[in-house]
């Protein structure tokens, strides 16, 4: 399933990021967000969402987390 159908404060683990543009993936590989990292979504705020990734939290759109397979 993506990200943006994922629940609040519940630990994920990245399984893919389907996208067949490079910059959004290398983008999200630059946030550490590749296959076998734990992400949780911290907030969800209209069409942007807050995750945490190995400490740290980003904000992302929803087209983002679209891309993202946990």
């Amino acid at each position: 399933m993506s990200l943006a159908k994922g629940k609040l404060n519940t630990p994920y683990i990245v399984n893919s990021v389907n996208t067949e543009h490079e910059g959004i993936r290398e983008f999200l590989f630059a946030l550490g967000c590749y296959p076998g990292e734990r992400i949780t979504i911290i907030s969800k705020l209209a069409s942007n969402y807050i995750i945490n990734i190995k400490d740290a939290r980003y904000s992302i759109d929803e087209d983002l987390a679209n891309a993202i397979m946990v």
